[in-house]
């Protein structure tokens, strides 16, 4: 017999909880930050990114959850069942990824996700966590934008964004708690690493060149976040009453943190002495937009937005020195999604539509 993944039932008075997306950036520092706090964690994952883990954190490895390796695309409610809440983590990631294959984007982050969001709602899950995007903005008009601001997705993967919040708002109800998180462009330490992220990757680039060379003028503007701080928006949204976060949708991040791309780059530089900062010349990309994180701040109960970019670099720079982080460690492929799915592609391990191939 085939069992649901959420079969096994949850401690008295603790949650039960499926993140999909569980070996991913964000997903591997959430799922230790969920049980060390009591909750019962499963993962659900493709898999794409297992060959690489920067770090090995011996506070967090006791807490690693049972994942099933499954792709969303597959996901019935027959699996879900059983589940308090489920945190949607499991998307292709970022601008350039998703621009890669516009068409396979659609399919996976708008039609897949909406897949298992019905099939949550199917299987009696009562709390629906959703990772969009502050990319939704695409580019703004220079004023602080708060969550009731116009749309205006650049790309394949704020477009899907954008119509996986609009089918969300349809699905939440009484029973259904749907709560959407529109992410700051994140930042810090994971095991499962990005350097195609901004904050991360010129402080790669820092240490082990003691040189940024950025390929703009840098002057768009982007909001940030730690990823821990998205951790603890997660928890609080899973645990608050449901009237209170029930069809909401919040912009993650910390007030004061919305900086030009120049500014990150020059605040890396300061905890980094004798580190060149080299200004390229304007980019095509036309994405640049400030939002306010006001409504999370006073909105989510319990939450509280902790991290400054400063700390966050001064963090990574700690990280690195402590694995002995290299060229070579930067540009592994498993560390920029568009690199290890290409090779993925390349070696014949998925098939065009990323699914995987038997052996």
């Amino acid at each position: 017999m085939i069992l649901p993944l959420g079969f096994s039932s949850s401690a008295e008075g603790k949650l039960k909880i499926l993140i999909a997306g569980n070996e991913g950036y964000i997903g591997s520092r959430l799922s230790p930050w969920l049980s060390s706090r009591g909750h019962r964690v499963s993962g659900l994952d493709t898999g794409f990114y297992r060959d690489g883990c920067l770090y090995q954190d011996p506070i967090e490895m006791p807490y690693a959850p049972s994942t099933y390796f499954r792709d969303i695309r597959a996901v019935t409610p027959h699996d879900l069942e059983g589940f308090d809440g489920v945190v949607h983590l499991g998307e292709l990631s970022n601008d350039p990824l998703g621009q890669n294959n516009p068409a396979l984007t659609f399919r996976i982050n708008h039609e897949g996700s909406v897949k298992l969001a019905t099939a949550a709602k199917s299987a009696g899950v009562r709390r629906f966590v959703y990772a969009s995007s502050c990319s939704v903005y695409g580019v703004g008009t220079g004023e602080f934008l708060d969550e009731t601001a116009a749309l205006n997705p650049q790309t394949a993967y704020a477009s899907c964004k954008v119509l996986v919040e609009r089918a969300l708002a349809e699905l939440n109800d009484s029973r259904f708690t749907v709560v959407v998180f529109r992410n700051a462009t994140a930042y810090g330490p994971s095991p499962r690493m990005r350097f195609d992220i901004v904050l991360n990757d010129l402080c790669a680039s820092a240490w082990t060149a003691r040189r940024i060379a950025m390929t703009s003028d840098g002057s768009p503007w982007r909001p940030l976040v730690h990823v821990e701080d998205i951790c603890e928006a997660i928890r609080c949204a899973l645990e608050a009453p449901a009237d209170s976060v029930s069809g909401r949708v919040f912009n993650v991040g910390k007030i004061g943190e919305n900086y030009r791309v120049r500014e990150i780059a020059e605040a890396v530089a300061r905890e980094l002495p004798g580190c060149e900062v080299v200004v390229g010349p304007p980019a095509a990309d036309n994405r640049s937009y400030r939002v306010s994180f006001e409504k999370i701040a006073v909105g989510l109960p319990g939450f509280v937005a902790r991290w400054t970019a400063q700390q966050g670099a001064a963090e990574l720079f700690r990280l690195f020195e402590r694995i002995q982080l290299g060229p070579a460690g930067y540009a592994y492929r498993a560390y920029t999604r568009l690199k290890q799915l290409t090779y993925l592609q390349d070696t014949k391990q998925v098939d065009a539509d990323l699914f995987w191939l038997p052996r």
